[in-house]
C-alpha cells in the first residue's frame, strides 16, 4: 500500500520556513558590527540549534 502524499506537506513547508529564517539570521549575524568571536558563537548556535538558536538570536542576540 502506497501511503505517500502528493504535493507539499506541512512538514516540508515548515522546514522551508525555518531554513529561510535561519539564513536571514545568519546574514544578520555576519553583517553585524560585532567581534569575530561574537559572530562565530551566534552562527554556531543558529546552525546547531536551528529553531531555538534563531529564536534566541532574534530575542537576545540582536540587541547585544
Amino acid at each position: 500500500m502506497n501511503t505517500q502524499k502528493k504535493g507539499l506537506s506541512v512538514e516540508y513547508i515548515i522546514g522551508l520556513i525555518v531554513l529561510i529564517l535561519d539564513i536571514i539570521a545568519i546574514v544578520s549575524i555576519l553583517g553585524a558590527s560585532k567581534s569575530v568571536g561574537w559572530k562565530l558563537l551566534w552562527t554556531l548556535i543558529v546552525l546547531l540549534l536551528p529553531v531555538i538558536g534563531m529564536i534566541l538570536y532574534f530575542l537576545i542576540g540582536k540587541g547585544t
